[in-house]
């Protein structure tokens, strides 16, 4: 593989028979092969185990990491299943380093496309596609697809930048660790940017893997463990409902970060993340602001 494309894999995976197997045929069908891909089986009790052996024994660059130790099913122990993955991979010899959900799948040439969109920026340090879901029976951009913030089911780094903010995913209590990536990133100098002409087909209905209303809740703990001020946290949640489907969701996030924010709940980022997040905040509201007043500017005789 050519200097400057080579690239590695990890996934986490626990109990994703239904799946792996599209993902894994899609990762084998790219046009450029990962030097290696850690596929990490959390203790999966269905085929998932079985159905990842079949292909590494086709194919050298999979391999298989089974973790047996009992502990809770949460969103911290998927991180640490993908840090289990990455620790096999650190002493390869490669340029970038993604993590790929077990429930995803791309066009045969995305990685192809995406190694060359580091290529144009040096400063480039984490990227990925755009998430596509099924919307009435095809796939259509998620709603909550943003430029500046790469979605965890398909992160990739720049193994410099990786290296920069530990070389692993930080285990928080709710989740978040794509959006503690993306922030400690851009903090750390790099550049951080979601692909919008590159697709990412998530395959789990939404909701799917728990309760939305479940999911909201974890959500709004969320967004407080990782220090979004309480005024960025209601005026995007506000803008969100005038989306009907977005209704109910947005007032359930909303009652999750306010019982952590009442709560006074310790957050595990520290103050420095949060003062750079909000000063990101700040600026993104200003912006915000100033777009109405540019747009009558540019109107005007």
């Amino acid at each position: 593989m050519p200097e400057g494309q080579r690239y590695v894999l990890v996934t986490a995976a626990y109990n994703e028979e239904r799946y792996i197997e599209a993902l894994i045929q899609s990762v084998i069908g790219q046009t450029v092969s990962p030097l290696r891909w850690v596929i990490v089986s959390d203790g999966s009790t269905d085929r998932t185990d079985e159905i990842v052996r079949q292909y590494a024994a086709q194919c050298d660059f999979i391999e298989l990491l089974r973790i047996e130790e009992d502990h809770p099913r949460n969103f911290a122990a998927q991180v640490h299943a993908i840090n289990a993955g990455l620790a096999r991979l650190k002493t390869l010899d490669f340029d970038f380093v993604g993590n790929v959900d077990a429930d995803v799948t791309f066009d045969p040439s995305y990685f192809s496309n995406l190694l060359s969109v580091f290529s144009t920026d040096p400063r480039l340090g984490l990227a990925g596609g755009d998430i596509f879901e099924k919307q009435d029976g095809e796939f259509r951009p998620r709603a909550l697809n943003r430029e500046s913030s790469v979605a965890h089911a398909a992160q990739c780094f720049r193994r410099e930048c990786f290296d920069t903010i530990g070389g692993c995913y930080l285990a928080l209590p709710y989740g978040g660790p794509d959006s503690y990536a993306d922030v400690l990133s851009r903090m750390n100098g790099w550049h951080v940017r979601s692909i919008a002409s590159l697709r990412v087909f998530h395959h789990r209905p939404t909701g799917g893997a728990s309760g939305w209303a479940r999911g909201a809740f974890r959500q709004g703990r969320m967004d407080y463990s990782l220090g979004i001020h309480p005024v960025f946290e209601l005026g995007r949640l506000m803008l969100r409902v005038t989306s009907r489907p977005f209704v109910f969701y947005a007032g359930v996030r909303l009652v999750g970060f306010c019982i952590s924010y009442l709560s006074t709940e310790k957050r595990m980022v520290s103050l420095d993340f949060v003062r750079f997040l909000r000063r990101e905040e700040a600026e993104r509201l200003r912006l915000l602001f100033l777009k109405p007043a540019a747009s009558d500017h540019s109107t005007a005789p």
